[in-house]
């Protein structure tokens, strides 16, 4: 997410909060940094006043929480990415136009792999190369994740229906092959937010 956020409003200060295990943005940062004025309140108002189905949403994608500032945590109003990507397109500005052209191209490439979903699997491997790992990872990671679908669907056959069930029976399985959850293995590597799996070697 550090990435993505990097890449998308280079050289503009946009501050965030983390809640409920998820990064969430301020609103008025991300609105400042594709316009062309520098009164985003007034912009933000008018944007709701254009886009009735934004408006009608807002309490849904926006919430008001406490973010860290230089005076100290403030309660601001933030949205998570995907609420940032719906504001996103109702913003008429030019500095918004490359997002939304990505956000339509990232559209199409998905529906692109409903219909054929061995490109999500080749998509999936040139993410890993781009990150740096090394081929034989590479083939192991992928073989791993095709278990673990086959592993989910048998869970769900079997009665599986919430996150909350799939997250029990994974933890039972690592506590009984390593001794240790899911949870307390992501401690004892310093993982924070990041996939356990991919932060996982041959031996551990």
């Amino acid at each position: 997410m550090e990435t993505t956020k990097i890449a998308l409003f280079k050289g503009k200060e946009i501050r965030k909060t983390l809640y409920n295990n998820e990064w969430w943005f301020v609103v008025e940062d991300i609105v400042l940094a594709l316009i062309d004025s520098n009164d985003s309140k007034q912009y933000i108002q008018r944007l709701k006043q254009r886009d009735e189905e934004l408006s009608k949403g807002w309490v849904q994608i926006v919430h008001t929480l406490k973010v860290p500032t230089d005076g100290g945590p403030q309660n601001m109003n933030c949205a998570n990415t995907e609420g940032i990507f719906r504001i996103i397109q109702s913003i008429s500005s030019p500095k918004a136009e490359p997002l939304k052209r990505w956000l339509a191209k990232v559209g199409y490439e998905r529906i692109q792999e409903i219909e054929n979903p061995e490109l999500a699997t080749k998509r999936t491997r040139v993410l890993y190369k781009l990150k740096g790992y090394p081929d034989d990872w590479i083939e192991k990671r992928m073989r791993g994740i095709a278990i673990r679908e086959e592993l989910t669907e048998e869970w769900q056959k079997r009665g599986a229906q919430e996150q909350r069930d799939y997250e029990i029976l994974t933890a039972e399985i690592s506590k009984a092959t390593f001794g240790v959850t899911p949870t307390q293995y992501k401690k004892l590597k310093g993982l924070k937010r990041k996939n356990l799996r991919d932060h996982r070697t041959i031996l551990n």
